[in-house]
C-alpha cells in the first residue's frame, strides 16, 4: 500500500507528542491502542538478554509498552523524546533517547540512544516496530544515576538489577569450559 509522505510524517509526528504526553502522566501502555494496528507487531532484543516479541497489539501493550515501560513510579523523571525521524515510502526511522532525571555536573543529560525502524500501515497506525539500544550502555547509565543518587530504588529493583542478572547468565551460558 503507498500513504502520502504527509500521511506517514503525520503518524510519527503524533507518535512523538505522544511520547510527552505519557511521560507527563507516567504511563504509556494507552499508546499500544492509539498507534498500532490489531496484528502490529513489535521486536526489541535488549542485547539478547530478553528479546521480546510482540505478535499483536495486546501483546505489545502488555510488554513494551506495558511491563517495560509502565514500571510504576520508578521511571518517573525519565523521558524518551524521539529526536529525530526519516520517512521513505512507509517505512520510518527514528532517534530516540532514554534519558534519566537530573543532569550531570557539566549540564548534560544522563542518557543513551536508541533507534527504531517503524512500518506505518494507514489509517494512522504502525504495522511494525523494531527496536534497538545499546543495554550495556544503558546499565553503565543507571550506575552512573544511581551514584548522583538519582536512581529510583523501584527502578533499579525491578528492572536494572533484574536485567545486569540476565545480561550476566546469557554471556556465562556462552562462555564454554576450558
Amino acid at each position: 500500500m503507498t500513504y502520502s509522505r504527509d500521511e506517514v510524517e503525520d503518524a510519527i509526528g503524533r507518535l512523538r507528542e505522544a511520547f510527552v504526553e505519557a511521560e507527563r502522566r507516567n504511563h504509556w501502555a494507552w499508546i499500544a491502542d492509539e498507534f498500532y494496528h490489531e496484528n502490529a507487531i513489535y521486536y526489541c532484543a535488549y542485547g539478547g538478554a530478553m528479546p521480546v516479541f510482540a505478535r499483536n497489539r495486546d501483546e505489545i501493550r502488555a510488554t513494551h509498552y506495558g511491563r517495560d515501560m509502565d514500571v510504576g513510579s520508578g521511571w518517573a523523571g525519565w523521558s524518551f523524546p524521539i529526536v529525530d525521524f526519516a520517512v521513505n515510502g512507509a517505512s520510518i526511522f527514528s532517534r530516540w533517547k532514554n534519558r534519566g532525571p537530573g543532569t550531570r555536573p557539566d549540564g548534560s543529560f544522563y542518557e543513551t540512544d536508541g533507534v527504531s525502524f517503524i512500518t506505518y500501515g494507514g489509517e494512522g497506525k504502525f504495522s511494525s516496530q523494531i527496536d534497538l539500544f545499546d543495554i550495556g550502555h544503558q546499565m553503565k547509565l543507571c550506575d552512573e544515576l544511581k551514584q548522583a543518587g538519582l536512581l529510583d530504588e523501584a527502578l533499579e529493583r525491578d528492572w536494572v538489577r533484574p536485567m545486569k542478572r540476565r545480561i550476566i547468565d546469557a554471556m556465562q551460558a556462552g562462555i564454554a569450559p576450558s
